[in-house]
C-alpha cells in the first residue's frame, strides 16, 4: 500500500500534459496490484487466489514499463527509478512466493 502512495506522489511531479495519458495509466497499474491481491484473497479457492496474484504480477510488469518510459522522458531521475525498480523486484518476489504457496499440493 505504501508503494501505491509513493507512486501517486511521484506522478504529481509529472508534466501537466501527462494528466490524461501517462499519469492515469501509471496510477491504474499500481492500484491494480493490491486490488487484485485483495480480490483474490476473497475468493473460495487457492487456485483462484493464485490467478489473481498472477494478474497482480501482470500489473506490476505494466508499471515497470510505464516507469521506464517516464525515465526515458526524463520525468523521473535514474536514482529514483533504480529505487522503484528495487521495490518492484521485491514485490514480484513476494507475489511469486504467495503464488507458490497457494499452488502447493497437499499430500
Amino acid at each position: 500500500m505504501k508503494f501505491v502512495l509513493d507512486i501517486f506522489d511521484i506522478t504529481k511531479t509529472f508534466p501537466a500534459e501527462e494528466k490524461y495519458v501517462l499519469i492515469p495509466q501509471v496510477r491504474r497499474s499500481v492500484l491494480s496490484i493490491p486490488s487484485n491481491i485483495a480480490e483474490g484473497a476473497g475468493r473460495n479457492t487457492k487456485k483462484e487466489f493464485a490467478n489473481f496474484l498472477h494478474v497482480a504480477q501482470g500489473s506490476l510488469s505494466e508499471l515497470d514499463t510505464q516507469l521506464e518510459i517516464a525515465l526515458q522522458l526524463k520525468y523521473i531521475a535514474t536514482d529514483l527509478y533504480d529505487t522503484l525498480n528495487t521495490t518492484m523486484e521485491r514485490i514480484d518476489k513476494m507475489l511469486t512466493g504467495l503464488i507458490k504457496n497457494q499452488l502447493k499440493v497437499k499430500r
